[in-house]
């Protein structure tokens, strides 16, 4: 087979003009088993109405027992798009719908006829909704990465635990038989005992520094800004606007993923993909690194130590600088991406049925899976401490560049180690702004 097909990216693909409703029709029919066609509709509830989410639609859409009932988003015209998408697909598909629209969330949780909410708003709001859904029992499919600080996902999971709740990941990379193939070379031992992983994903935040523009008058910023504690002007790259008739759609993903004060740069927009995939392989999912070293002191890269020793950078295996993850063993080498498999041998090669091709973010498998959980309240392929548990590596990876010094960190009980002037441990988490809490 050939080393490398085709790769899609977001933009390539929001570029090809099948993002709207058309698209919903384009991706492939979900057969669902009998046993779960026999199972009364479950009902979806959607916080978040942007782009990612817009996604998540198309796909869940399409489900067999699945029905969409309501949804709401700070932004009013996005509301309007989500509610008109909605019932376009009922109407081709023959079938009677009522759906509700909101503003606040609170409004959403509040619904008795609500079973589970699918959660893709920017990081810093992941968290609070997601505890507050757990508490209004709802279970929840929550985009990656999971939280936007440490100390969130452990009130997280503890949440989604004391409330019996399903709660999966939006890692929808461990549902592609590609990167399953992989993972299962490495742990299987077939190249060998492992001596380092190359995962790449790009730079960590900067600084946020966009020109400040008009708030639309239909989107709620205050409500936006949620928990961030620190004044932030607007800038429509931050929520990327649209227009209904004609039909535009976003042609950039949010900005706010980009800086420090609103996201984790590509150190977690990318690394909740990567970084979880090198997590997986090595069998440290529920687990992490011991140490994590910053970009700078003459690295480029940033690293983290395992207690194994093996080591992990964010470095590149490829002059193309693709972002994927290279496993190195005694016996030989793999290199996987997104429609992408390379290794050392060809009898590490998987079947090409195995490794995907085309836009990511129409991935249903993983949206199935979570539906599946939650008919047979059975933890999903990335439940919640998993989810975490990438989302820590990110974390500490940003947090080691932000001090600019090796971190020391104990992953069983996820505190720093040896960190005398505790400002490593400050940055597990920041202060609310007034009139805002976690839990």
């Amino acid at each position: 087979m050939k080393d490398q097909k085709k790769q899609w990216s977001r933009r390539q693909f929001i570029n090809s003009g099948v993002a709207g409703i058309a698209g919903v029709m384009l991706l492939p029919k979900i057969i669902s088993s009998g046993k779960s066609a026999a199972i009364a509709d479950l009902r979806l509830g959607f916080i978040g109405m942007g782009q990612q989410s817009m996604f998540l639609l198309n796909g869940f859409l399409q489900i067999p027992g699945v029905q969409v009932i309501a949804g709401c988003d700070v932004y009013g015209i996005k509301r309007k798009r989500f509610e008109k998408r909605v019932k376009a697909f009922y109407t081709k598909a023959g079938k009677e719908s009522k759906v509700e629209t909101y503003e606040k969330f609170e409004d959403v949780l509040s619904r008795t006829d609500i079973d589970a909410v699918v959660i893709a708003v920017p990081d810093h709001s992941h968290a609070r909704i997601a505890i507050a859904a757990c508490k209004a029992g709802k279970d929840v499919y929550l985009e990656k990465p999971m939280t936007f600080t440490i100390k969130e996902g452990q009130e997280l999971k503890k949440a989604v635990r004391q409330n019996n709740r399903i709660l999966a990941i939006g890692s929808q990379q461990r549902s592609d038989p590609g990167f399953q193939h992989a993972v299962n070379l490495v742990q299987t031992g077939a190249i060998g005992k492992i001596t380092k992983v190359n995962a790449y994903v790009g730079a960590p935040p900067k600084p946020y520094d966009l020109p400040e523009e008009p708030i639309p008058a239909d989107l709620n910023w205050d409500l936006w800004l949620g928990s961030l504690p620190e004044p932030i002007h607007f800038n429509n790259q931050l929520d990327p606007p649209i227009s209904i008739d004609p039909e535009q759609n976003e042609k950039i993903w949010g900005a706010w993923r980009w800086y420090i004060e609103m996201g984790g740069g590509f150190t977690t927009d990318w690394g909740a993909h990567m970084f979880d995939i090198a997590q997986w392989g090595l069998g440290m999912d529920r687990n992490g690194p011991v140490e994590a070293s910053p970009i700078g002191d003459g690295t480029e890269y940033m690293s983290f130590k395992y207690a194994n020793g093996v080591v992990m950078t964010s470095e590149p295996f490829d002059e193309k600088k693709t972002k994927g993850v290279k496993f190195w063993g005694k016996n030989g080498w793999i290199e996987v991406s997104r429609g992408y498999f390379k290794a050392s041998d060809a009898k590490f090669n998987p079947d090409k049925k195995e490794v995907s091709d085309g836009p990511y973010e129409t991935k249903i498998p993983h949206q199935l899976n979570f539906v599946e959980s939650v008919r047979s309240r059975k933890d999903p392929v990335v439940p919640v401490e998993i989810g975490h548990s990438s989302c820590t590596v990110c974390n500490l990876g940003n947090i080691a560049c932000s001090l600019k010094r090796t971190v020391k960190w104990n992953p069983a009980t996820e505190i720093f180690v040896d960190d005398t002037d505790g400002a490593a441990t400050k940055l597990l988490h920041y202060e609310y702004r007034k009139g805002w809490k976690l839990v």
